[in-house]
């Protein structure tokens, strides 16, 4: 059986694969139906999902994946183990072409946040692989992160999950908080960037869910810094699942994190 690592970059090159199937809008964005984590499923989310899927079956093993499309699968014999898949995070960048996307894959050995135990983060423009393990620390392709830190006061502020008028509706409430606000359109991507410190903070404006986080929060927490899911604490009780329970924040320390969900509120 391939280690965990090793699956991801063979996910990752499946999915590098189909891109070039896929290679424009008009062949990425027909809508297919509604996935089992309530948005759209389009072209390009449905064949990202086949070739990971495939490739994790074709790995073997006793597990429940969790994905954004199909929601639950149980793989051999099930049990407690859960595998948490996002083949593409940042699907409108995707579909339109903009180099800010992502894969993602978390190994948990329970059912909550705080049982996640692998993480792994692709960034398809950059080719960056961001990966942590419980305990042993974050990297960023092999480089250890986390001795550079956010800055004490938040400069740059990462805004996810957003349209057009959640951002008008809470960008006034950051004034005197934040500098400067990033909206990139991969919450994966974003938590990674604030675990090496080239951002300062992160803010997800509509209730996150397991898929776009699982991953990414390991690097977080692996670096020291503090991230929570405010309307539904506490962030390590959070369930691996689809089901969208809470805004996100996330910063260097908890006073700026407890701030940011203040004003949030």
């Amino acid at each position: 059986m391939t280690s965990w690592l090793d699956t991801c970059r063979l996910c990752v090159s499946d999915i590098q694969d189909m891109l070039q199937r896929l290679p424009t809008r008009r062949e990425r964005e027909p809508v297919l139906r509604m996935g089992e984590g309530g948005d759209e499923t389009t072209a390009i989310d449905q064949a990202a999902e086949d070739v990971a899927v495939a490739r994790l079956e074709a790995r073997g093993g006793d597990f429940v994946l969790v994905s954004e499309e199909l929601g639950e699968r149980v793989f051999g014999a099930g049990g407690e183990h859960r595998v948490v898949v996002d083949p593409i995070d940042g699907s409108v960048n995707a579909k339109r072409g903009i180099p800010f996307f992502s894969f993602s894959l978390a190994v948990a050995e329970g059912p909550t946040m705080g049982d996640v135990t692998f993480g792994y983060v692709y960034d398809f423009g950059t080719g960056e692989e961001w990966t942590a393990e419980r305990g042993g620390g974050a990297f960023v392709n092999g480089t250890p992160i986390g001795g550079v830190r956010p800055k004490e006061r938040i400069e740059i502020l990462s805004f996810e999950g957003t349209t057009t008028p959640i951002i008008a509706d809470r960008v006034g409430h950051v004034l005197g908080v934040a500098d400067r606000v990033r909206v990139m359109g991969s919450l994966a991507l974003s938590l990674c960037h604030l675990a090496d410190g080239r951002v300062d903070a992160v803010c997800s404006l509509k209730p996150a869910r397991s898929v776009d986080i699982a991953a990414a929060q390991l690097l977080v927490r692996e670096c020291g810094l503090a991230i929570e899911l405010f309307e539904d604490p506490p962030f390590e009780r959070a369930p691996l699942d689809l089901e969208m329970r809470s805004r996100l924040v996330a910063a260097g320390s908890e006073a700026l994190a407890a701030e940011l969900a203040a004003v949030l509120r």
